[in-house]
Parts: structure tokens; C-alpha cells; sequence
């Protein structure tokens, strides 16, 4: 059997999963971040290993001994601890923290080399900062990093592909760190990790009962990825969970450059394995399950995020309102952090529940726009939808998806496939599958959502143009950021 540790930004899980991918017992802690004043996120690493410890230690006194581990993070976070003590030197920074925006801006202005303040680079430059004294020896890691640091007693000191080309500082093209960007950041190489590939064996986890092999470490939207089967070119799968992540597999051929593509895309290492990288091309939604969070939590117009659909369904369509879901800006394909939220074709007789069922619709047809931006940038025609997170579980919302997108939305079995990801990644080295084949036949949607109406998603995606236009542009000071 094989253990599955998955480190979300608000959770973690302790997953034991068999081989024919079934979750035999499951151990999940609470483990949100911190946000000691608006734009910073930090957490505290050393009880994020103690809970995983935890949670590992339970789960396999549950459901019995594990062969293997496979790892699951969150991506870019960031982790500086002494090698000597182990201990981490001050509170880790998350993927969302955004302290280091001026850092970002100067790198670009002065050194051409562009990275987001959600990336590694500029907090490893922070956190590092902070040591006082020169003689620490010190590491500094993304939590996939950690973890496999805390389950191997401090042997190990690891990041996988998928992991490390998240950082801003890894050069997967040349299979390095990158010298010219460790150099602008302060980043000596010597506290970084050594670079794997994504399944492979890789150590013995001493810190577990029976001490099982360390066999597969990996970002949590690529192993969300793998979970769904997306293993082969063109297969696609977005999560929805507080933002949307999109992501294609687009097969063995290298990337000319790593920039973000001309409709707002990006290339990621999707898995490596057997000395191979396979690539994907990613896009984002800022804001998804937030703006129900804002229904929610701020308007007050549902107690529950599952009375969503109840109100939702309760009216057969909007009445002409959209919502923009820019809470936070808009990601792909517009890049512009200067965006709000908006509401549109508001009138007198406009109730709670075309509201909320605008926000679903938002959400689904900012879906249709990464679909779109995915397409232009490969080449590649998606014939359907992969989905999980969440929002997956929306009836209504998952309708509006396959009406904007135009093609079948499957849903995944669980709602988070990340654990799966890495089951079958880690399963990969014990055994349990023989090859990528094996993964992508081990597929079977919870169901399957077919367009309705597809007469009418031409002019509805012409009104969402419209309405996306309308705002874009809002705080033009952020608008002009370009990360």
C-alpha cells in the first residue's frame, strides 16, 4: 500500500491508498495560514511537520504498513531551516505572501529577469535576509522540500521538477539552478536542494513506522493532473478549489522559453520520470471559490458554500445579469491585477438568486476563457473537461461549465485528485501501475455534464467579452504591474 502526504495551503491529509487506487483510511489536520497585516501570509513550519507526523503516524496504525510515500504540496511556499538543528529559522512564507512585489519589480528593471511574488525566489532572497550571522549553515526549500527533510530525519535534502521549476530560480531547459538568477536573488546554491526526478525512489521516510521508501515528490496541481489521468497530449483538467487552475499535457517536446505565452499561459514540467520530463502548459483563474466564500461570508446571501446551487437552481437563468469574477484581478489570458469583481445588468426585479447564479456562471466562463487561452497557445483542440476542487461538486456551476466551455465536463471520483496524483506516481516504483497507460485507464469520472443549448454560447460569450472589457483597467496603477 502506499502512503500519500498532501499539503494544501489550509490542510493537510495523511492518505493511505491501495493498488487499484482506492483511499483505504484517511487523516486530514487543519492547518491554515497566517496573516499577521493584508498581503502577508506566513506559516509555521515546524507544526506543519509535527501534524504531518501526526497525521502519517495515524493513518498507517489505521490501515497497516506502506511500502512507499508519495508527496504532495503546495507550490512555491517557502521554508529556510538550520541544516544542524533542523529547525526553521523564522515563519515560513506562502505561496500567496506578496511582501516581495517591490523585489520583483526592481528585478525586472534592473536585471531583466522576470519572476511573480508568488514564486520562491524573491522569499528565499527575504527570509535569508533575516539570518543574522554568517557562519549557519542553512537550507532553503519549497515545502516538498521539508517534508521529505522531516520524514527522513534530516538525510534528505530534495525537490522534484515539478517542484523546483515553480521556484523562479531553476532552469529546467538546462536541468540546473539557475547561476544568473541565484546571483541577482542571493541565493547561494549550496542551501538549495538537490533536484530528482518526480517518481523515482528517493530514501527511506526513517521518521514513519517500517520506514517505507520516499518514491514520488510533486506539485499539487500537477499530481491533481496525473490524478485525473491527464498523461497523455491534450488531456486537460482545471481544479477549482479558491482559485482555478488550468492544465494541459502537452507530451515530451521542450518548451522554446519559459515566459508566459502570448495568451497568457505558461509552461510547467507536468511530471518527470525514467529520465524523461513530460511538459503542460498551465493558466490561472485569481479568484474561484473565493467569490462563494464572498457570497457567503460577506453578503450574507447563503449560510452554507452547498446552498449555492439550491439558490441557484431555484432560476432557470440570470436575467441578464454577469458577474465578473476579479476579485483579485484577472489571471489568464488578461494578466491584469487591476481588474475588479463587477456585476452587470442589474434591474429593479433582480434577486439573490440570479446573483449567486451569476457568480457560478462568472466562474464557468472565466473556465471558457482558460480553455480558449490553452488552445491558442498549443494548438491542441480540448474535446473535454477534467474537473475537481470544491466547486466540482456544484451541480449548477458544473452545467455553466460545460454550456461556456462547449464540451463534456467529467468529474473526478474524489473531490480532491491530488492524492490520488501522487498515489499513482509513487505506485509507479512499488509496482501497483506499470506505466502512464496504466494511470490513464484507471480514469472513471464521477459523472459526466453535457452542454446544453450550444445554439446560444456564441452570443453569450460575446456578452461576457463585453462585459470583461468593461473591467479591465480599474486601479490603472495595478493594472501596469506585469509579472
Amino acid at each position: 500500500m502506499i502512503l500519500v502526504i498532501d499539503v494544501g495551503t489550509t490542510s493537510l491529509r495523511a492518505a493511505v491508498v491501495d493498488g487499484d487506487a482506492t483511499i483505504r483510511a484517511l487523516e486530514q489536520r487543519a492547518f491554515p495560514p497566517q496573516s499577521p497585516a493584508p498581503g502577508l501570509v506566513e506559516f509555521d513550519a515546524a507544526e506543519m511537520a509535527r501534524l504531518v507526523l501526526e497525521a502519517s503516524r495515524a493513518v498507517i496504525e489505521r490501515a497497516g504498513p506502506v511500502e512507499v510515500v508519495g508527496i504532495t504540496t503546495q507550490r512555491a511556499s517557502t521554508v529556510v531551516w538550520d541544516r544542524t538543528t533542523g529547525a526553521p529559522v523564522a515563519p515560513a512564507l506562502g505561496w500567496q505572501d506578496l511582501r516581495t512585489v517591490g523585489e520583483c519589480i526592481v528585478a525586472d528593471a534592473e536585471h531583466g529577469v522576470s519572476v511573480a511574488p508568488n514564486q520562491t525566489a524573491t522569499k528565499a532572497a527575504w527570509l535569508l535576509g533575516t539570518v543574522e550571522g554568517t557562519d549557519r549553515e542553512l537550507c532553503v526549500g519549497t515545502v516538498d522540500s521539508w517534508i521529505a527533510w522531516v520524514l527522513s530525519d534530516g538525510a534528505l535534502h530534495v525537490t522534484d521538477h515539478t517542484n523546483a521549476t515553480m521556484t523562479g530560480l531553476f532552469d529546467p531547459l538546462a536541468d540546473r539552478w539557475d547561476p544568473d538568477r541565484l546571483r541577482v536573488f542571493g541565493v547561494p546554491a549550496a542551501t538549495l536542494p538537490r533536484v530528482i526526478e518526480t517518481s523515482g525512489a528517493v530514501g527511506p521516510a526513517t521518521a514513519l513506522p517500517g520506514t517505507p521508501t520516499i518514491a514520488a515528490l510533486v506539485g499539487d496541481q500537477q499530481a491533481s493532473m496525473i490524478g485525473q489521468g491527464c498523461v497523455h497530449v491534450g488531456a486537460t483538467k482545471i481544479t477549482f478549489g479558491t482559485g482555478a487552475m488550468l492544465d494541459i499535457c502537452v507530451g515530451s517536446e521542450r518548451p522554446t522559453q519559459l515566459r508566459r505565452t502570448e495568451h497568457g499561459t505558461f509552461p510547467i514540467v507536468a511530471w518527470s520520470h525514467g529520465g524523461e520530463l513530460t511538459w503542460g502548459i498551465e493558466a490561472i483563474m485569481l479568484s474561484a471559490g473565493t467569490n462563494v466564500d464572498w457570497l457567503r461570508d460577506d453578503l450574507g446571501l447563503i449560510d452554507r458554500s452547498e446552498q449555492s446551487h439550491d439558490l441557484a437552481s431555484s432560476c432557470a437563468h440570470t436575467d441578464g445579469v454577469i458577474y465578473v469574477p476579479a476579485l483579485l484581478g484577472l489571471g489568464t489570458p488578461h494578466w491584469d491585477y487591476g481588474a475588479r469583481g463587477s456585476l452587470f445588468g442589474i434591474t429593479r426585479g433582480t434577486t439573490s438568486a440570479h446573483v449567486v447564479r451569476a457568480v457560478l456562471e462568472g466562474v464557468a466562463q472565466r473556465g471558457a476563457d482558460m480553455c480558449e487561452a490553452a488552445e491558442a497557445d498549443t494548438g491542441l483542440r480540448i474535446d473535454s473537461l477534467r474537473i475537481d476542487g470544491g466547486m466540482s461538486q456544484n451541480p449548477t456551476f458544473t452545467q455553466a461549465l460545460a454550456d461556456a466551455t462547449g464540451v463534456p465536463v467529467e468529474v473526478s471520483p474524489v473531490v480532491e485528485a491530488t492524492t490520488l496524483g501522487a498515489a499513482y506516481l509513487a505506485g509507479l516504483v512499488s509496482g501497483d501501475w506499470n506505466d502512464t497507460s496504466d494511470i490513464a485507464e484507471s480514469w472513471n469520472p464521477r459523472t459526466v455534464i453535457t452542454p446544453s443549448a450550444p445554439e446560444q454560447r456564441a452570443a453569450t460569450r460575446e456578452r461576457w467579452s463585453r462585459a470583461i472589457d468593461r473591467t479591465t483597467g480599474w486601479i490603472p496603477e495595478l493594472s501596469a504591474l506585469n509579472f
